[in-house]
């Protein structure tokens, strides 16, 4: 089983509905998201987390942001509704809360892109009324739902090829059908390997300090009937001495030009031990992850969390104040979400519209100019 992290629930007068991620594996459940606010929160506390999901449910925000406008003009005298004014008072409204949604997760462009997309669309467009706005916004951010649960198919089926029978596989965070709103990125890869009859093992580092490896990929791929086991963080070298990893796949929350990539903190670690004992690394991400106006790692922005992350522990509902705490009060601490892997780490870079091995600047511009299809490789 697949899960659906996210759907949108009727039209433009809808909701958006997720799964409450902050609860997992303990408890199944999911949210309403019926204005923007809601959906602020509900990315800012991770309960709906992963660069494409977030993505997706920005542009989805864009509807509520319109949906909240419509309310207040709904409320003025006839007389007053003049579609003039009401288009300009919803694109101010619409452009303010999408910026509003991208400050949520700063580092994964994921969010920021998709925002940036359903304001350029209606930029494009030209409507005479409210209604034909919001049903244009709609339309949009369906086809950026739609076109993420493709991107995550091919991503699967282009990863595949370099799944071999019998390997033991390591991965970190969540990169499955929770971190997007189809069957994921880096586990996409697992997912259509496991559809080609290929058997493998998975390990699953746990992820500290919000355990996604233990809480999230575990039960999703216990979930899909994948043999996977759960290691502590510091325990993926021991494995890779002993000869016990065959490969590393990770997802993505951003990658610069030059193919250096910002991943969930934790992920630079695994690049320099692969590389050291000479296991092959490789990241699954869209095309929407690449950002192209940023030059290399040290220049993405790297989200610093709450410190009760670290102090405390069980606590995902709220995830400051709640839980075990595990620290001594007053002690400071350093909550870093990510870190950046140089591209020189990575063996491969694997997105919907094919492969980049040992990526390059040169190399991701190619990638993009060239002609979208599953089997070119840049080598």
């Amino acid at each position: 089983m697949i899960v659906k992290t996210l759907k949108w629930v009727g039209g433009v007068d809808g909701y958006l509905e997720i799964i409450d991620q902050r609860r997992l594996p303990g408890e199944f459940k999911t949210i309403r998201c019926v204005n923007v606010r809601q959906l602020y929160e509900a990315i800012k506390t991770l309960a709906v987390r992963g660069a494409p999901a977030i993505g997706v449910a920005g542009a989805y925000g864009a509807v509520l942001a319109l949906k909240d406008s419509h309310r207040r003009w709904s409320r003025r005298p006839r007389g007053e509704r003049r579609e003039k004014n009401k288009i300009n008072a919803a694109l101010k409204l619409l452009k303010r809360d999408c910026e509003y949604l991208a400050s949520s997760r700063p580092t994964a462009v994921n969010l920021r892109w998709a925002v940036e997309r359903v304001l350029k669309h209606v930029g494009n467009s030209s409507t005479g009324t409210l209604k034909e706005l919001r049903r244009i916004v709609l339309e949009e951010a369906n086809d950026i739902c739609r076109e993420d649960v493709e991107m995550c198919k091919a991503i699967g089926r282009n990863g595949a090829r370099f799944v071999k029978n019998d390997y033991v596989i390591l991965t970190h965070c969540n990169a499955g059908a929770l971190a997007t709103a189809g069957q994921g990125t880096a586990l996409s890869v697992l997912y259509e390997a496991k559809k080609q009859g290929k058997r493998f093992k998975v390990y699953a580092d746990e992820s500290r300090p919000l355990l996604q490896g233990a809480r999230l990929t575990a039960w999703e791929l216990k979930q899909a009937g994948i043999d996977v086991t759960v290691i502590c963080d510091d325990m993926a070298g021991a494995l890779m001495q002993a000869g016990k990893i065959d490969m590393v796949i990770v997802g993505a929350d951003r990658i610069a030009a030059n193919g250096d990539t910002a991943n969930k903190i934790g992920t630079y670690s695994l690049s320099v031990l692969a590389k050291v004992h000479r296991v092959p690394f490789y990241i699954a991400a869209p095309s929407s992850t690449f950002d192209l106006k940023t030059k290399s790692g040290d220049r993405i922005p790297i989200e610093q969390r709450p410190a009760g992350e670290v102090q405390f522990i069980g606590g995902f509902d709220k995830l400051t104040t709640s839980g075990k705490q595990i620290t001594p009060k007053g002690v400071k601490i350093y909550n870093p979400a990510f870190d950046v892997t140089p591209a020189k780490n990575i063996t491969v870079i694997i997105t919907e519209r094919g492969v980049i091995e040992r990526p390059t600047a040169c190399k991701i511009v190619q990638h993009f100019a060239k002609k979208k299809g599953p089997d070119f490789v840049l080598t």
